[in-house]
């Protein structure tokens, strides 16, 4: 199993704007070291996310890179992510380049076009002037699930939600659209797990969850922190030292902060790179979420 020596993790946003403030990313090292924030001076925008990795594929970087998306849409299920058109794409890369093309004119590699299309809205839960819209194929209470997600469930790792749930401060689908994009212009520079195999150097991208970070930080009630000393606490659940205390806390912050200690831990554990259920179809299509046993 290989080691990395620097870790790294995204938590990400699917606001439509040039500089989402969900955006943020911890960088740290093998050992006990804290995480530290990375972030240019006016915030992040999606283009400078990309950039910033592309750096790293260029530089060779022997790190582990978590993103807070996720990396495809529910596939298994129905043999189709979108079952009922004759053009859905039939894998994630595939899945990846249709969103990024069919969204191409938007800017800060957004993804709502894709609810201008009946055929593809009718897919998903989402607002029109504040107003709440079923789509007609948008299946039960949560929406369609991933295999992954479904385990994460069961596991009672977190709550994870459907990505065709695009209503609500708990939805993921937003930002897992608009990473996909960022994922196909990536373009293979960095492998990405488990589409990819685990290169023998240089880094790698992982889809990741931070409540399951929490979860694993002791966190039994509200997954979110927002103050220094919860934190601290967090990280040294993790076999991690105190952070450098931030000017401003909110829970994009410490998200990747305490999702990269925990990801540092995690990479050890040979049992995670090798999930009872993910089978080589299951990869190409809906992927996996590291931490999901």
């Amino acid at each position: 199993m290989r080691r990395f020596g620097q870790f790294a993790c995204f938590d990400w946003s699917g606001q439509a704007v040039a500089r989402p403030k969900g955006i943020a990313l911890a960088v740290t090292e093998a050992g006990a070291k804290a995480p530290a924030l990375v972030a240019p001076v006016k915030g992040w925008s999606r283009g400078e996310a990309l950039h910033w990795l592309g750096d790293r594929a260029a530089e060779n970087a022997d790190m582990l890179i978590g993103f807070d998306f996720s990396a495809a849409l529910p596939f298994v299920d129905h043999g189709s992510y979108f079952p009922g058109w004759g053009d859905s794409p039939g894998s994630a890369r595939a899945l990846w380049q249709w969103i990024d093309t069919f969204c191409a004119a938007e800017p800060h590699f957004s993804a709502s076009t894709i609810l201008e299309q009946d055929f593809l809205a009718q897919h998903f839960r989402y607002q029109v002037r504040r107003e709440t819209i079923t789509g007609t194929r948008f299946e039960g209470p949560l929406g369609r699930l991933r295999v992954t997600e479904q385990a994460c469930r069961t596991q009672k790792r977190g709550n994870a939600v459907s990505c065709f749930n695009l209503v609500g401060a708990a939805q993921v689908g937003k930002s897992s659209l608009t990473g996909m994009r960022i994922l196909h212009r990536l373009g293979g520079a960095i492998p990405i797990w488990p589409y990819d195999a685990i290169p023998e150097q240089g880094p790698m991208l992982v889809e990741i969850y931070t409540g399951i970070a929490a979860r694993a930080a002791g966190l039994t009630g509200p997954t979110k922190l927002r103050d220094g000393n919860s934190l601290d606490e967090a990280l040294a659940s993790l076999g991690s030292a105190p952070h450098n205390r931030l000017l401003h806390y909110d829970d994009h912050s410490t998200d990747a902060i305490l999702a990269s200690a925990w990801l540092r831990r995690a990479a050890n554990d040979s049992a995670l790179w090798n999930p009872a259920r993910l089978s080589a179809p299951l990869a190409q299509t809906e992927g996996w979420t590291f931490g999901v046993a």
